[in-house]
């Protein structure tokens, strides 16, 4: 089940995107799996509906999940086939924010690092 913390610093649309991307990596989604309606969704969770619809729309736009008008939203067979060199280009702009906000903490490169070891090995399947 997705989970969000609404006591989380990060908006809970982009919780809500970590999660379906975790499950879908985890193998707990498969591909061309049926996800809950927008409104489903929103009632199972108690969040506003436009919070999930923005979640969906930026899912679909990184290709990690697909819909068919009157049918529903499913997960795309074809996520790891996704251009490669937009995924890296995506995934520098993620951790150049990452680096900018650790820099800004003052947490040190090699802190940051041990961060990151210790994420990547929880996540990793």
């Amino acid at each position: 089940m997705i989970q969000v913390d609404v006591r989380s610093r990060v908006p809970i649309y982009e919780q809500i995107i970590n999660s379906i991307k975790q499950m879908s990596i985890s193998g707990v989604l498969l591909p061309d799996e049926k996800l809950p309606s927008v409104r489903e969704l929103a009632k199972d969770m108690t969040i506003n509906p436009n919070t999930i619809q923005k979640a969906y729309q930026e899912l679909e736009r990184q290709g990690i999940i697909y819909i068919k008008r009157g049918q529903g939203t499913f997960i795309n067979p074809d996520i790891k086939a996704k251009n490669k060199e937009e995924k890296m280009a995506n995934l520098k702009e993620t951790i150049n924010t990452i680096v900018v906000e650790s820099i800004y903490l003052g947490i040190s490169k090699e802190e940051l690092i041990e961060i990151i070891k210790s994420i990547y090995e929880e996540n990793q399947v």
